[in-house]
């Protein structure tokens, strides 16, 4: 995912970054690392927090009653290094609250942090957060994480926008955003800061206890800097046999436990008169938990659905309308007026794809009878009015991609749909094109082309449910789509769809240029009471202008320039005014569109290509080069390539 754009630096109070700052005093940190049976990666962990240098005072490993040998360990790592002390714990606790309690209690230095044994400590992280607490007498002293995923090595930064600049807050109220960053790991705290306020993790088996800490943190208002500098690298590993608790998520029992996280965390700052982070701290439940989990409805099953659509509707029941004022036509905040107003799951390949990053609203584009945006016409209760006035780069624009590898030239075709006459209005001219690679982030094919007007329409549009959508809109051309999804409990999307533009393709779903658009959808979510939603639309707003209903554009793929590897779709799309919005693609589906294929290369002799659609329906593309790469393929990935 894209971070948010960065927040205005704090210009008050920053710390003095001169070449003349003194260097962190020796002896004043000490860092917890917590492990239960991780034998392969804590010593990693313990190194990293040594080889800090003199600053670490001591390292306090707690083990919580592994069985793998971690202990043993640990302790000849100690044996060798006198900063270095096991602490060992007679009960596995089942959670990472009672070992860094633990820890709190066993440190002797003025400040504290703390380190999981499954990741490290980058060089150099924790003077940049001395030389800050120091020469700011900051109680919290914070920096920037990285997510690197494993093995591929490919980083990601979390919460970034909070750590453009070195800044100080005389309270956290002064950066609301603060409660999006909930990890205690890459945190330097004041020791007695802590005990003096009784800050501690919930004991026990108790997922997502960063969030509650950080609340209890965040409630006692301290003293804050913030630095730039990277001080933790958080290790995912989503292959490993055992999840960390974060990436567990297939369960109903971990979205239960990050809702008890959640408002436990709500109320911590409530009840401590911090009633603009508790309001922040339920706009960020929106705009992360909801958006996260929204993604992989479509990869659980129907029980599931249901479980976590009916916890989540009694939550968001707890919401005030204060609460719904907030940035109204933010996605998660349209996502959350779905589940809330829905008594059963529904529209899951459409929430989908507006829970993605950068958001996505797929058509249909319903209004009521006085014109006025809605989700659809059975849900009027959830209004887009708020995308009206919505900044054009902030607005879920969806584009519609399809990829067609060919021996000659590939080609992939984009389209841009028109949304309340927003884009129309802010004129979109063109489109940058690039593929970034999973595996080290590198692009390749960046180009830009031209956005052509499709089709000219009255905005005016008629819709009706019923299990199927219909939606026709008046125009000057003449044709009609037709189309099918369904949806399958481990995230597959199939179907059949076809276009016709100049010509015509066979298919179940069918499109040209037309004006008139018939849509029908099948699947699990297709129907939201029973199987039946009925309704009816007559869209026609008042003083309407005619203008495109979308914007299309073609362009050669350089698949050998691509070469091996998996490649993210990144689009930005240009608009008159100068404005920009970066974007992925929605990934058509059927009609063979997704199905692998072997292409001759001039350069690797062939390549085995497939185009797919990622958990949030995005287009990416998997590229294998060289013989010995398709034998690969069709070895290890055989069945997931098969459609």
């Amino acid at each position: 995912m894209r971070p948010d754009p960065p927040d205005r630096p704090d210009t008050t109070d920053r710390p003095d970054r001169s070449d003349t700052a003194e260097p962190p005093r020796a002896g004043q940190v000490g860092v917890v690392v917590i492990g239960y049976n991780d034998l392969a990666h804590v010593g990693d962990a313990v190194r990293s927090a040594l080889a800090q240098g003199p600053a670490v005072a001591e390292v306090v490993a707690v083990d919580d009653c592994s069985t793998d040998g971690s202990a043993e360990l640990l302790d000849r790592l100690a044996a060798d290094e006198p900063r270095l002390r096991v602490v060992r714990r007679n009960e596995n606790s089942g959670g990472c609250g009672s070992p860094r309690n633990a820890g709190i209690d066993a440190v002797t230095t003025p400040y504290v942090m703390f380190l999981d044994s499954d990741d490290v400590l980058p060089p150099g992280a924790v003077d940049a957060l001395l030389v800050a607490a120091t020469g700011t007498h900051a109680e919290v002293t914070s920096g920037l994480c990285v997510r690197r995923e494993l093995p591929s090595g490919r980083e990601e930064p979390w919460q970034e926008a909070l750590y453009t600049a070195h800044t100080v807050l005389a309270r956290p109220s002064q950066r609301p955003r603060l409660v999006h960053d909930t990890l205690c790991v890459n945190k330097l705290y004041r020791t007695d800061f802590l005990r003096e306020h009784d800050i501690r993790f919930p004991e026990g088996r108790f997922l997502y206890e960063d969030i509650v800490f950080t609340a209890r943190v965040l409630a006692a208002g301290p003293r804050l800097a913030l630095v730039p500098d990277l001080v933790y690298v958080w290790h995912v590993r989503r292959a490993a046999e055992q999840l960390s608790l974060s990436l567990d998520r297939d369960r109903i029992d971990n979205w239960k436990a990050r809702l008890e996280a959640c408002a436990l965390a709500y109320e911590i700052l409530l009840s401590a008169g911090q009633k603009e982070l508790a309001r922040a701290a339920r706009a960020k439940f929106l705009d992360h938990e909801v958006r996260m989990y929204t993604r992989e409805l479509g990869l659980r099953d129907a029980d599931y659905r249901r479980a976590w659509w009916a916890h989540t509707r009694e939550y968001l029941a707890r919401y005030d309308a204060a609460d719904w004022e907030l940035d109204p036509g933010a996605p998660g905040r349209l996502l959350a007026q779905v589940v809330l107003e829905s008594p059963e799951p529904r529209d899951l390949p459409r929430i989908r794809e507006l829970a993605a990053r950068p958001a996505r609203l797929l058509p249909p584009y319903a209004r009521t009878s006085d014109g006025a945006p809605v989700w659809s016409t059975d849900l009027p209760q959830v209004a887009l009015a708020p995308l009206l006035t919505r900044p054009i780069d902030r607005l879920p624009l969806a584009v519609d991609a399809e990829l067609h590898p060919r021996a000659r030239a590939s080609l992939l075709r984009l389209r841009l749909h028109e949304l309340y006459g927003r884009v129309a209005e802010a004129g979109p001219r063109e489109v940058d094109v690039e593929w970034q690679s999973r595996d080290d982030d590198r692009t390749r094919g960046r180009t830009t082309v031209r956005l052509t007007p499709s089709r000219v329409g009255t905005g005016t549009e008629t819709h009706t449910e019923s299990g199927a959508r219909t939606e026709a809109e008046s125009g000057t051309g003449s044709g009609v789509r037709t189309g099918a999804e369904s949806g399958t409990g481990t995230g597959a999307r199939t179907g059949s769809e076809a276009r016709a533009d100049s010509g015509t393709r066979t298919g179940t779903e069918a499109r040209a240029d037309s004006g008139t658009r018939t849509g029908t959808e099948t699947g699990p979510e297709s129907s939201a009471h029973n199987g039946a939603r009925n309704g009816t639309l007559d869209g026609a707003r008042s003083g309407a202008k005619i203008g495109p209903a979308s914007w299309s554009a073609e362009l050669p793929v350089d698949l050998d320039g691509l070469g091996a590897g998996t490649w993210d779709l990144r689009l930005t799309v240009r608009f008159a005014d100068g404005t920009q919005r970066e974007v992925t693609a929605h990934a058509l589906t059927g009609a063979g569109r997704l199905r692998r294929r072997a292409v001759p290369s001039v350069r690797h002799g062939v390549l085995l290509v497939q185009p797919y659609a990622t958990h949030s329906g995005a287009l990416a593309l998997r590229v294998a080069a060289g013989v010995r790469g398709v034998m690969q393929v069709a070895r290890s990935r055989l069945r997931r390539l098969l459609h």
